[in-house]
């Protein structure tokens, strides 16, 4: 697993691979089938972002976040961090775009704010 922690950024990326197809209750968001495949999480830490992404990890923990729940069926492979010039939601759609990915699951890691998703599902990771 890569990782580009630096702790003077606020945002990062949690790239998730799924090996199987899994169907998955997201909390108070819903049940959703998973496909197989590379998920990439768009998440935002103001302080100690270390701590945030060594959280997001671990397997056994309180779920408080939506990646909480769907980080028990994959393993993360990268995690990168970035400075908080676009903003989670610009992020988000801009790896979105790169990587020909499609939002999944309106609302996963954006209850907080109007865009339709935080996470990516790419297929051609």
């Amino acid at each position: 697993m890569t990782a580009e922690i630096s702790q003077n950024h606020t945002l990062y990326t949690i790239y998730l691979d799924l090996k199987h197809n899994s169907t998955v209750s997201v909390g108070r968001l819903g049940t959703f089938f998973f496909e197989k495949g590379t998920y990439i999480y768009v998440g935002s830490a103001k302080k100690n972002i270390k701590a945030r992404v060594n959280r997001h990890r671990k397997l056994e923990k309180p779920k408080r976040w939506h990646i909480d729940y769907l980080r028990q069926y994959g393993e993360v492979t990268k995690i990168i961090t970035y400075e908080h010039t676009d903003g989670e939601s610009a992020l988000a759609e801009k790896i979105r775009k790169k990587t020909g990915g499609i939002n999944p699951v309106k609302g996963f890691g954006s209850s907080d704010c109007k865009c339709f998703s935080h996470l990516i599902f790419s297929p051609c990771q």
